[in-house]
């Protein structure tokens, strides 16, 4: 690998904002690689900046660590991944993130109806849980799921 393309993990986490700690929880989880230095320093590819850009923002978007490896299986290990690659990996995500956006709205607009009756109780409230119907039938708070 050209040295120049190469980054120490102290570079790496500097120019991404991930913690040394993060990144090596990265590595170990498969979702970025490195080589070792003869003096057994991690370097990584300079392309793995990108991957700890999409895999932040895959983490604030509420997806898992898991799906993001899933969709890495399918990039090239080194390199930088081409415009085709990013699509297939953003239309990966979307149909969850849509699904996310559903279920967020939906208590959200769930949450604007109780607050605004102040009884503020799931137990007892004639409009989201009638006679504690849920109560008899489930644990959990089913009647805020899609």
């Amino acid at each position: 690998m050209d040295d120049e393309a190469e980054i120490s993990v102290g570079q790496l986490s500097s120019r991404s904002g991930a913690a040394v700690s993060a990144l090596h929880f990265y590595e170990r989880k498969g979702l970025i690689h490195s080589h070792r230095t003869g003096g057994n320093q991690r370097r990584y590819h300079r392309s793995t900046l990108r991957r700890v850009a999409v895999i932040r923002a895959a983490q604030r978007a509420g997806i898992p660590l898991a799906s993001v490896l899933e969709v890495f299986e399918g990039l090239p290990r080194e390199g930088v991944p081409d415009q085709d690659d990013w699509r297939r990996l953003s239309m990966a995500w979307r149909q969850e993130i849509d699904e996310r956006i559903t279920l967020l709205e939906h208590l959200r607009d769930r949450l604007d109806g109780c607050i605004g009756c102040g009884c503020l109780s799931l137990s007892t409230c004639g409009f989201v849980n009638p006679e504690d119907r849920l109560g008899a039938a489930t644990t959990g708070a089913p009647g805020l799921e899609g």
